[in-house]
């Protein structure tokens, strides 16, 4: 079989890509919709105090209205308390009891020193006591009913017969103890302490609290009771336009929500309602999708980090699913904003906003007071992304935290302000959800770093890492190079001001502008910033074999970069900082002392390719730069703004920055801070 022509084969390949991208699109999309509660969603809007601005309102339907929580507890409440507590009688314990006093007396009548004549009065008396606490009954009282007074009504169970009584009807042991020592006293003619020794061993409890019963009972009861409290019929006016929803009207809104999401779950076409959700999730992927092609072409046309993307979208949105099939006391515990700032952190501004806002219009289709939900999450998500717009130090992350915290309880009091009109009825634990999801937020930290080494991605972290002078590449580079690493140094703080004046990843270009000569510690010698005692090893070289040292420390940095495993956005600026210009000075020189041979141009040129970025064509600048104002004798403003421009007009003149989507301004802008920079380098006093 033929091979495929090139042209024929990348064709195949950007098919393929583009099916593989729709294939996503639709597996995150059915997945979406999969997770997304299956119900029909109510169409009003409204809150406790506002005016219903919409046309009146008539119910299609007879429903009932529903009870306010408050209304429920207080019927619970009423319920509990008309039920009495269960006592048992067991009537085993008198006969017991009796028994075991006269056993009592039989034991230590000897030793009492009392009369013999005396034994059956004692047995009778002690008897007859015993039995009639014992018929009364003696129990011990429920803290649970004893609210403000000891006495409270029971019911006593004999042999399945109910008996009511009152608590102050009944015995406790020491009611009983001191019973028996009131009617002894009595009794001067008997020992009462002796008595009474005897007696208080014998006061047991015959009505034991019967707790299951009596909670059945209580269950039955409050089961039992109607969570409802009179109907509306079909026809009437629920809530007519202009009027306020007092807690009447509001209680009637809140029943029909309730009876129309009933009657969806029954009687609602399943088929049409899942149609809707996925018509509304395409249309927010699609726009995604347009969003990506329009505006950022690089990622949309890398389906690695299309998938991300729409892994972090499909997540988000299955956890917001999950959290309503368990519901979730309050959807706030969610940490809405850690979506934002994940994409912020892994690709940019305008992506993380658009995501955040599609996430949240899905959203509120699923939750209540979808404006509110709207207004708080959108605000917060926003600040979210500006709090961390140049992210430098890691503890901006807690600062984020703590603005994003402040924004929500801004958002908090202004919507209560509204919503109550008072501030002494604020309910400070409803803004505890929102705390919960600022901390939850914290996560996005380690997911960053989950996805960057499962996505091979390289965020503003890593790259805050790989510009700190102590990273073990830059180190080397420090310790067998010192003259390259300075140079770098100085590199590095032109490229960087330069792009963050025109625009562009400053963090990005100081990595790539630290790492870009690292190639140069394999001959560190043979480069003239490392030549200290006037020695030039290029003196006893042919200029080809010159030549091809100094273009070699771009593949050989290429190959150190990634031993070291260094991101290949960081490696693009050391394979393009020379893009394919010519080693000037040995292909000069060559010409020069061998008029009559043929010179191969090629020999002399780096393999490229040029810069394809804003921030490689800027890093190219300030290398070339840097690197030739070390040769000024004598710097000045003239000489320097000379030297600045003759190196940029060279760049342009060999098209070495016509792919990195540098604009005429930016370079008009770029010369001017090299020019102020080196004079401040050079330490040139400037005429004004």
């Amino acid at each position: 079989m033929a091979k495929l022509s090139s042209s024929r084969q990348k064709a195949l390949l950007r098919k393929y890509a583009r099916n593989v991208k729709f294939l996503m699109m639709l597996i995150s999309i059915c997945l979406i919709v999969f997770f997304l509660p299956k119900q029909a969603k109510f169409s009003y809007e409204y809150e406790k105090g506002r005016i219903w601005n919409q046309k009146d309102l008539v119910s299609p339907y007879n429903f009932a209205i529903l009870k306010t929580a408050q209304e429920n507890k207080t019927d619970q409440k009423a319920a509990k308390e008309s039920i009495t507590p269960i006592y048992q009688l067991d009537a085993s314990v008198e006969n017991q009891q009796v028994e075991g006093f006269k056993n009592d007396i039989e034991i230590k009548w000897h030793n009492a020193g009392i009369n013999d004549k005396l034994k059956p009065k004692y047995v009778a008396t002690g008897t007859d006591l015993l039995i009639e606490i014992y018929e009364t009954g003696i129990l011990k009282l429920n803290a649970q009913y004893q609210l403000n007074s000891e006495n409270y009504p029971i019911t006593v169970l004999n042999k399945n017969i109910a008996a009511e009584k009152n608590t102050n009807e009944l015995f406790t042991r020491e009611k009983a103890l001191a019973y028996c020592d009131k009617i002894l006293t009595k009794h001067t003619d008997l020992d009462k302490a002796f008595l009474l020794d005897l007696l208080q061993n014998r006061l047991q409890t015959n009505l034991s609290y019967d707790n299951n019963l009596t909670s059945r009972l209580v269950n039955e009861v409050v089961d039992g009771l109607s969570l409802t409290r009179g109907m509306v019929q079909k026809g009437e006016v629920i809530v007519y336009k202009g009027s306020v929803i007092n807690d009447d009207v509001y209680q009637k809104l809140e029943s029909y929500k309730q009876a129309f999401e009933d009657n969806a779950r029954t009687n609602g076409n399943r088929k049409l309602v899942l149609l809707g959700q996925f018509l509304l999730v395409a249309i927010a992927i699609s726009l995604l999708m347009i969003f990506l092609y329009l505006f950022r072409k690089d990622i949309y046309a890398d389906n690695r980090l299309v998938g991300l993307i729409l892994l972090v979208i499909t997540a988000m949105l299955a956890t917001l699913s999950l959290a309503i099939k368990l519901q979730l006391p309050n959807l706030y515990y969610i940490p809405y904003c850690i979506v934002p700032i994940i994409i912020r952190i892994l690709f940019d501004t305008r992506l993380a906003l658009d995501i955040h806002l599609l996430v949240v219009l899905i959203a509120g289709f699923f939750v209540p007071n979808s404006f509110e939900f709207a207004y708080y999450e959108i605000t917060a998500g926003m600040v979210s992304i500006y709090s961390i717009k140049n992210l430098i130090k890691r503890e901006q992350f807690l600062i984020s935290a703590l603005i994003i915290t402040f924004n929500y309880f801004v958002a908090f009091l202004g919507i209560t302000f509204i919503r109550e009109g008072t501030f002494l009825d604020i309910d400070w634990m409803d803004f505890l959800p929102f705390v919960v999801s600022v901390l939850l937020t914290l996560l996005a930290y380690p997911l960053i770093y989950l996805f960057e080494k499962i996505f091979a991605i390289t965020s503003d972290i890593t790259l805050i890492e790989l510009t700190n002078t102590n990273a073990p590449l830059l180190r080397e580079l420090a310790f067998n190079a010192p003259g390259t690493f300075q140079h770098s140094l100085q590199v590095a703080n032109l490229a960087e001001n330069a792009i963050y004046t025109i625009g562009g990843n400053a963090l990005l270009v100081r990595a790539g502008a630290l790492y870009h000569d690292i190639g140069k510690m394999e001959n560190p010698l043979f480069f003239i910033e490392n030549q200290s005692s006037g020695f030039n090893p290029h003196d006893k070289l042919p200029y080809e074999e010159s030549a091809q040292i100094i273009i070699r420390h771009v593949s050989r940095g290429i190959e150190m970069a990634r031993k070291a495993n260094l991101p290949e956005i960081v490696i693009d600026f050391i394979r393009t900082h020379h893009g394919n210009t010519r080693v000037d000075y040995f292909y000069q020189s060559s010409l020069k002392n061998f008029p009559e041979k043929f010179i191969n141009e090629n020999i002399f040129r780096y393999p490229g390719p040029i810069p394809f970025s804003k921030e490689a064509g800027v890093l190219m600048l300030a290398d070339s730069v840097e690197a030739a104002s070390r040769s000024l004798k004598e710097p000045d403003e003239e000489s320097i703004s000379i030297l600045v421009d003759r190196i940029v007009k060279y760049k342009l003149d060999q098209n070495q920055l016509k792919d990195s989507n540098i604009t005429l301004k930016d370079i008009e802008t770029i010369k001017t801070i090299f020019k102020r920079m080196l004079m401040s380098i050079y330490h040139v006093r400037i005429d004004y």
